[in-house]
């Protein structure tokens, strides 16, 4: 790389969703934009969250000068904390964004060590080689941003999650004005959402959900049990305005739900409604038609608010016969069954359950084809890259902004997570590859290692197999019957049979091995494993996780 060519390398968010991180770096120079996490499949037991694999980091740590962030939801700053802990650099973003990653710090024992800039939209920060810039956008959060980062090689535009949506619930219209003096003094890449890219039209306002949430508050005859995420505040502040009109008192049910609305509130976020909130242990004692419980966990994770209120398991509270309970949002892709599991709790103790299949409550917030052309038209960019997405999403990006007349068909660059794309003045151009990968976090904020996950899910599909042997360490003999114990591996019914034929054949392969074999326990540890494991295979097809376990008498 040339010293004044900028080189762009998404380490998560790109062919995949979450984990959105990107690096830039220039002139021997690196500023990280966004750090975030992703959720795990149900391949991956034991694993809470998903975060980039950071190898990038400890090749170029000294060049890291600091963390840029766009906004704050999960998949932009879950990793921040951990990012931190191995490189220790200022963060920079908008007020709420910092006070949501402060939340986080605090959780990880960082907020002392850690130095956190807030800024404004149209703040410019000088950061070595960058100039940043950042600039209001609209979203289904607020207080988001885009970014412009000024190199010698020229300005890059990273649009963040954003839509154009000119009539916000809270806050400001995305900044399409300065976004144009950009595009007037000349952009030379736009890094574009593309997670509705497939989708013609306009996304639409947040408002849009107002007439469905109200057509509800005016037909429930009991309590109204709503969920949404916990960042949602242009949703939060309808409900909340909704509450008031129809004389509903309203209970926050979930630590992140009550967090966020605190966290907004302080930051005038939200117009909160005077002695509308009730505690949890109150609401119990309000008649139904006049409550709203606004609780977290509308993705069905087992251990949230809403899951269980719908399981009976919430210490104060349940949902019943004659609620209504109002899942307002979009279901992130992985969590289709536990959702689906918890509109059937639901259902089950008698509530009237909505979604957005059958109402319009929720609306998304990244923009579709009309407010991606703005974005394009309104910086003109001499290169697109589609960021933010699956593969799918990315490539139709590409092959909707080359019909449009805007960019140059041969200069929108589709790459993907580790690719380093440089460019020049002139030049876009995918030069080399770096490893990227993701690393498990588990409940307690630790690694948990691939090995391990594998093992897991191993444990999961053919259950565990343990033969257990005492061995005189002198003649090597058995000092008594084989032992064997089985989990999730046989039928309890068509177990006894096996369990003889496997006693058997760990006794054979004792006795039959060398002295100097039976005495080496890592030896015959290995030989009654392998002697199992073919026998297993060849009997039932399976292949249990088998541990030879040798005691020493």
């Amino acid at each position: 790389m040339t010293k004044d060519n900028l080189e762009i390398i998404p380490l998560g968010g790109v062919g995949v969703f979450g984990m959105n991180m990107m690096a830039m770096r220039c002139g021997g120079e690196t500023i990280i934009s966004d750090a975030g996490m992703g959720f795990p499949e149900e391949d991956a037991p034991g694993v809470d969250i998903i975060i980039p694999d950071f190898s990038f980091i400890d090749q170029y740590r000294d060049e890291i000068s600091a963390i840029v962030l766009t906004h704050g939801h999960e998949d932009h700053i879950g990793a921040v904390p951990f990012l931190l802990k191995e490189v220790n650099v200022p963060v920079y973003g908008t007020h709420l964004t910092l006070a949501f990653v402060e939340n986080k710090l605090q959780e990880h024992g960082l907020s002392a060590t850690t130095t956190l800039h807030a800024i404004e939209s149209r703040d410019r920060v000088k950061l070595g080689n960058f100039e940043v810039e950042w600039m209001h956008v609209t979203h289904s959060l607020t207080s988001c941003t885009a970014v412009a980062v000024t190199t010698p090689a020229g300005v890059v535009i990273h649009s963040g999650d954003f839509k154009i949506d000119g009539t916000p619930v809270v806050g400001p219209a995305t900044d399409l004005e300065r976004l144009t003096e950009y595009g007037d003094r000349g952009v030379l890449a736009l890094l574009a959402d593309s997670t509705n890219a497939e989708r013609p039209g306009r996304t639409q306002s947040e408002r849009a959900v107002m007439p469905a949430l109200e057509k509800v508050f005016e037909e429930a005859q009991g309590r109204i049990v709503l969920s949404c995420f916990t960042s949602s505040v242009h949703r939060i502040q309808i409900v909340l305005d909704l509450a008031r009109e129809y004389g509903r008192r309203v209970a926050l049910l979930g630590r992140s739900m009550l967090r966020n609305v605190e966290t907004a509130d302080s930051l005038r976020q939200l117009d909160i409604p005077d002695g509308i909130f009730v505690s949890p242990a109150e609401a119990r004692q309000i008649d139904d038609d006049q409550l709203l419980l606004l609780v977290a966990g509308c993705q069905g994770d087992p251990m949230s608010a809403m899951t269980k209120l719908a399981t009976d398991q919430h210490k104060n509270l349940s949902v019943g016969p004659g609620d209504t309970v109002v899942l307002s949002a979009r279901q992130i892709p992985g969590n289709e069954p536990a959702i689906s599991r918890l509109s059937s709790h639901c259902y089950k103790r008698g509530a009237t359950v909505i979604d957005s299949s059958v109402a319009r409550i929720h609306v998304s917030g990244h923009g579709s084809q009309e407010d991606l052309k703005i974005l394009i038209e309104a910086t003109r960019p001499k290169f697109l890259v589609p960021i933010h997405g699956e593969h799918r999403q990315l490539y139709r990006h590409r092959d909707w902004a080359a019909t449009q007349g805007i960019v140059e068909p041969e200069n929108i660059v589709v790459f993907e997570n580790g690719d380093v794309l440089e460019l020049g003045e002139s030049s876009a151009e995918l030069i080399a590859t770096e490893f990227v990968g993701r690393t498990f976090i588990d409940s307690s904020y630790e690694h948990v290692e691939d090995m391990v996950v594998r093992d897991r899910k191993h444990l999961s599909y053919d259950g565990i197999v343990v033969a257990i042997v005492a061995i005189n360490p002198k003649s090597g003999e058995l000092e008594s019957e084989p032992e064997l114990v089985t989990r999730g591996f046989i039928h309890e019914e068509d177990a006894a049979e096996m369990l003889i034929q496997l006693k058997q054949l760990v006794e054979e392969t004792v006795t039959t091995a060398a002295h100097e074999e039976r005495i080496d326990y890592a030896v015959i540890k290995e030989k009654i494993r392998v002697a199992l494991k073919r026998f297993i295979q060849k009997a039932t097809g399976r292949r249990p996780m088998i541990i030879p376990v040798v005691v020493e008498v």
